[in-house]
């Protein structure tokens, strides 16, 4: 029974001894998520607009 007890404590003391360790903490850079926006999004409202004036033309 003694040695049982013996044998706990060591083995609580080796498991509490090796917890941590001694290099920095790596520390990962947060991830930025940026949308990509399209190219065609500044030439659709002209289309549009150009198709409205020649429509407007054309029934004249």
């Amino acid at each position: 029974m003694k040695k049982l007890v013996l044998a706990a404590a060591f083995a609580g003391a080796a498991s509490a001894a090796s917890a941590g360790s001694l290099a920095d903490p790596i520390i990962e850079a947060p991830v930025i998520v940026e949308e990509a926006s399209s190219s065609s999004n500044g030439i659709v409202l002209p289309l549009v607009l150009l198709a409205l004036l020649a429509a407007a033309v054309a029934s004249d």
